[in-house]
């Protein structure tokens, strides 16, 4: 006769098994911490007959001094469902206002298969097109890790198909190019993102955790110090203490290595959040929670005032033709509609119920402009989506 199993011994082997896990984490954040301090030396060893690179703790291009433009390449995603259009868009922006631009737009396009098994989410031939005539080079990207789960994850993944030791600049697809972007002062070597957000993660569950609770069992997951990531200036439990970006565009000197870091630590948090995220929405917010710990690790932070011009007058990056409407600057929206003439572009338009309402029928102007024509600049984006939705004017 089998008797009953033991609660007693199914508790110890569940205990046993935690301890496994607690060790197993700790050696790996013991060997991440090794590897980070080695990394940092590297770094701080100066090359051999040149000379001291730019200071961390000064923005390339300051007073006094003349730096050359950096060659770099600029990296997208595309594909169908509408981003195909957004990014044509772009590359007609970067052609039209930086035509000296030395580098090159290489646009990742996912494939079927992999991660997107079960649909295909290639461009149009129309889209494709219009990429290619604008001087654009595809590559295509077979997602292992995201791809339909997660659409959020191209961006990660599609580092990969980056050349090594080349510079980047990953722009979301929904940005115009508005001036000489390569005539910014880049330092590769101190890699950033955008500031243009909003305190959207973490959201801490009362009496539970806190702000400082959770960035730091991700810094301390990773292996990573978080004080020098602080903005002292905020003041304690402030969001805006801790580093966060807004992922619509962020650089680095190296993409493929770049893009492993945030692949490999994006699916470690996805696939084992840990107890202090466990009451945090990861979805849409992955890319958001992992990009400071990756660009922290690579000795980057918040960027430096000489790239206010990116989410400025150099780019915008608008999300969607509503809200371009509503909060957008008016040289970006003079330069969508320009584009929205153009032949390349004109026919991508066909079918998209904001572009027809908005731009060709003219009620982003009429209707939509003048409504938030005395709206706060930096009021939060829920409140002008309520107000665009009561007004039935809330488009994709």
């Amino acid at each position: 006769m089998t008797g009953k199993p033991d609660p007693n011994s199914r508790e110890a082997e569940r205990e046993a098994r935690k301890a496994q896990r607690i060790a197993e984490r700790e050696a790996r954040k013991a060997q991440r911490i090794a590897a980070r301090q080695a990394e940092r030396a590297a770094r701080a060893k100066p090359a051999r007959g040149k000379g001291v690179a730019f200071s961390t703790t000064e923005s390339p291009g300051s007073a006094g001094t003349a730096q050359p433009q950096a060659d770099f390449d600029i990296l997208i995603v595309a594909q169908g469902g509408g981003i195909d259009r957004q990014a044509a868009i772009l590359a007609a922006s970067l052609r039209r206002n930086a035509p000296g631009f030395r580098g090159r737009l290489i646009v990742a396009e996912p494939q079927p298969g992999g991660a997107w098994s079960g649909s295909d989410p290639r461009m149009s031939p129309r889209a494709r097109a219009a990429l290619e005539a604008f001087g654009a080079e595809i590559r295509p990207l077979v997602a292992r890790d995201f791809g339909r789960s997660y659409p959020h994850g191209n961006k990660i993944e599609a580092l990969a198909l980056l050349d090594p030791g080349r510079p980047f600049l990953f722009l979301d697809s929904d940005t115009l190019i508005l001036g000489k972007i390569g005539a910014l002062p880049f330092d590769f070597t101190r890699p950033s993102a955008s500031m243009r957000r909003e305190g959207s993660w973490p959201q801490p569950p009362a009496y539970r955790q806190t702000y400082e609770s959770i960035w730091r069992s991700l810094y301390d997951r990773f292996g990573l110090e978080m004080e020098g990531s602080l903005d002292l200036s905020q003041p304690d439990e402030h969001w805006e203490r801790f580093l966060y970006f807004n992922a619509g565009w962020f650089f680095g000197a190296d993409g493929p290595e770049f893009g492993r870091r945030f692949r490999d630590w994006a699916v470690a948090v996805r696939d084992d959040p840990g107890e202090a995220l466990a009451c945090q929405s990861l979805d849409p917010w992955l890319d958001q929670v992992v990009l400071p710990l990756v660009i922290h690790s690579f000795g980057g932070g918040r960027p430096a005032s000489g790239l206010a011009g990116l989410d400025g007058d150099v780019t915008w990056h608008y999300r969607n033709l509503p809200l371009l409407y509503a909060r957008g600057p008016r040289r970006a929206i003079d330069e969508l509609e320009a584009i929205a003439a153009l032949p390349e572009i004109a026919p991508l338009l066909s079918g998209w119920t904001a572009a027809e309402r908005l731009i060709r029928a003219g009620q982003g102007r009429a209707t939509i402009r003048p409504m938030f024509a005395d709206y706060p600049p930096h009021a939060p984006e829920r409140g002008i989506r309520k107000r665009l939705k009561q007004a039935e004017l809330w488009l994709d």
